[in-house]
């Protein structure tokens, strides 16, 4: 694994740590593994690019220039059988998907990583995000949730340089 640079996110057992501090945060139901699979609530360990950005606009600002307002039929496939898989697809869509304009906050502010990511391989898993956890401890489906104010301030301090770096000895 490279050396972390002064831009990146790693995460720790503590936290992950970014711009001099250790922001709390909850991991998937499934630990940290080397070996993820789709559905198996894991955080895949790795060194990850933040890709783009997503925001709800009708509830919050964008935090940066370069965020995308998520719409009402935006939706991420998350179906290994179609061509689509891990992609950004868009509604009436037939194959399995999540919505990511949802009732709740979770998908306020998205952060997209490239894990599995230009081309997906079928069965590795979808789209690991960073997002608004729902509560402190409380896990996510593999991604990494943040406490809203936090998200939105690592969102608007990260830089096209910025990555994710989760160490294969938390696994």
């Amino acid at each position: 694994m490279p050396a972390p640079r002064a831009s990146d996110l790693v995460l720790t057992r503590l936290g992950v740590r970014f711009g001099g501090r250790l922001w709390p945060c909850t991991l998937g139901r499934g630990g940290v593994s080397t070996d993820k699979r789709e559905g198996d609530g894991a955080t895949p360990a790795g060194v990850h690019r933040i890709t783009g950005m997503l925001y709800r606009p009708d509830r919050i600002a964008p935090p940066t220039h370069w965020a995308v307002p998520i719409g009402p039929s935006d939706l991420w496939s998350d179906d290994p059988r179609h061509e689509d898989y891990n992609l950004m697809v868009r509604a009436p869509y037939a194959w399995s998907h999540e919505r990511l304009r949802r009732a709740d906050r979770l998908y306020d502010l998205v952060l997209l990583t490239d894990w599995n990511w230009p081309r997906a391989e079928r069965g590795r898993g979808s789209a690991i995000f960073l997002h608004r956890w729902r509560r402190a401890g409380y896990p996510t489906e593999g991604c990494i949730g943040f406490r809203p104010d936090h998200l939105q301030r690592i969102a608007a301090a990260i830089t096209p340089e910025t990555r994710l770096i989760v160490p294969d000895n938390l696994a």
